[in-house]
């Protein structure tokens, strides 16, 4: 403000006029002397928003950061930044019109992709905003296992309420149904010839995959983590403390079963070998596998052998070969699992965290941000160091207890799609924001939930509030 104070032709000190809005400032300095006058923007103006409110507000929500923070951030170090209501405006009239397009537009070129292809795997899995049953939305993503890239998402709205029905479905268990039924009608309608999907062991979705006459897997880490927790259950128990040290052979053999073999009866045959290994006993009757693979060599554990007719092996065998096992080993997955879209469901909680309430179309467009990063940078190659050594991270994974593992160093991820998203905003969606806005308008949105309900007059509402501690005696 001191270049302002003054006047450049005649030194005199001039009016200064300065207006705010947001992180805009503009200046009006006028020499009463000799009547200088300037006038200076502190960024452009287009038409009569601020170029920067509109960058900022751009970036905030592309970025999937949350503009509460940023003002705290903003707030404390004293910086100017317009209102929540003015982020909320941009948003709707620019920000998410431009999203939906640009997902629309990369989608429409994916699945024109994926219907010259004669087989497609996919992998399919719900996400709930919350957990149990009282999350309000459920989003259902369908991924190319081949490409490791997000085909669709389908956001469902539904809520517990007893005695009453959600406005989409009957209720949470019916979300991921109805996610499902969405992505398969896009993709049939796209004309995509798939050969297989891949999800956990839903039951709906096991007999509404059935009777679609659609070839199903389940994934092989889900029913993994099923029997896992169960022996581990089990092993606890008095007389069966030997079970923990069969727990990662276990958890080994049921991948090693899923990866290597190519019918139902193979894997089963496989599966149920363990008991007889645990034995050590290393033949079968069964002809699909005769006999154990590995080299019969002295054991330095002679204690770790099962007997049969123990508690431990009774039980062992009970969890193992029941009849729904069974029947679940023989569709394991066996080369495409369900990992990335596990993984891509933690990309979402960046963009749309659990603990944050979205309306409908600001959660959408969120799931679409979260699609297109992970799009860009899921198969982000192993770093290196300068001399080309490849590096790893050390990490102690909760699910083996204390245990460590390595895992590939990725390169750091890229932000290309905010880039595209900001040119598309600018160049376009600014100039004539009209068709990109009745493409959104055109989007079916449920109706709210709180509509299921009678809004009495606030003030009533107002003078009933009695606080907990001065309600009197029951």
């Amino acid at each position: 403000m001191e270049l302002f104070a003054a006047c450049p032709v005649c030194t005199q000190v001039c009016d200064v006029r300065t207006q705010n809005l947001g992180t805009f400032l503009s200046v009006e300095q006028r020499c009463p002397h000799c009547e200088f006058y300037r006038h200076w923007n502190s960024q452009p103006i287009l038409g009569s928003t601020p170029a920067g409110n509109l960058h900022l507000s751009a970036a905030v929500y592309l970025s999937g950061a949350s503009f509460v923070k940023v003002a705290w951030v903003f707030k404390a170090m004293e910086l100017q930044l317009f209102q929540y209501n003015t982020f909320r405006r941009h948003a709707r009239s620019f920000i998410e019109p431009a999203v939906i397009h640009q997902w629309k537009t990369l989608q429409d070129v994916m699945l024109q992709r994926l219907s010259q292809e004669s087989k497609v795997i996919v992998g399919g899995d719900m996400r709930a905003d919350s957990p149990g049953h009282s999350a309000k939305f459920a989003s259902y993503t369908m991924m190319d296992l081949n490409s490791n890239t997000v085909l669709d998402i389908e956001l469902v709205q539904g809520f517990f309420v007893p005695g009453q029905q959600s406005n989409e479905v009957g209720g949470s268990y019916h979300m991921e149904k109805e996610g499902l039924r969405r992505s398969l009608a896009l993709l049939e309608e796209r004309g995509i010839n798939l050969d297989c999907i891949v999800t956990d062991r839903h039951p709906q979705i096991q007999k509404f995959l059935r009777e679609r006459n659609i070839t199903h897997y389940y994934d092989v880490w889900h029913m993994a983590k099923g029997i896992s927790k169960k022996m581990d259950k089990i092993s606890k128990e008095k007389e069966c403390q030997k079970l923990q040290k069969w727990m990662r052979s276990n958890y080994n053999h049921i991948y090693w079963t899923a990866a290597t073999s190519s019918t139902g009866p193979e894997r089963v045959a496989k599966w149920t070998s363990i008991l007889n290994h645990k034995q050590d006993v290393h033949t079968q009757d069964d002809p699909l596998y005769p006999k154990c693979l590995h080299e019969v060599h002295q054991t330095r554990d002679k204690n770790k052998w099962l007997r049969a007719g123990t508690p431990a092996f009774y039980k062992l065998e009970k969890l193992l070969t029941n009849k729904r096992t069974l029947k679940d080993v023989a569709k394991l997955s066996p080369h495409h699992q369900t990992s990335s879209v596990e993984a891509f469901h933690s990309v979402i909680l960046r963009f749309a965290p659990k603990n944050v309430v979205f309306p409908f179309i600001g959660m959408l467009c969120r799931l679409y941000l979260a699609a297109m990063y992970y799009n860009v940078n899921a198969d982000r190659p192993q770093a290196k160091t300068r001399e080309g050594v490849p590096l790893y991270k050390v990490y102690f994974p909760k699910a083996i207890k204390g245990q460590c593992r390595a895992k590939p160093h990725k390169t750091e991820p890229t932000f290309r799609y905010v880039a595209d998203m900001m040119d598309l905003i600018f160049a376009k969606v600014f100039v004539d924001p009209t068709p990109y806005k009745n493409a959104m308008l055109a989007i079916p949105v449920p109706e709210d939930l709180t509509a299921q309900y009678e809004h009495p007059d606030k003030e009533e509402v107002i003078a009933s509030y009695v606080s907990r501690f001065n309600r009197g005696p029951v």
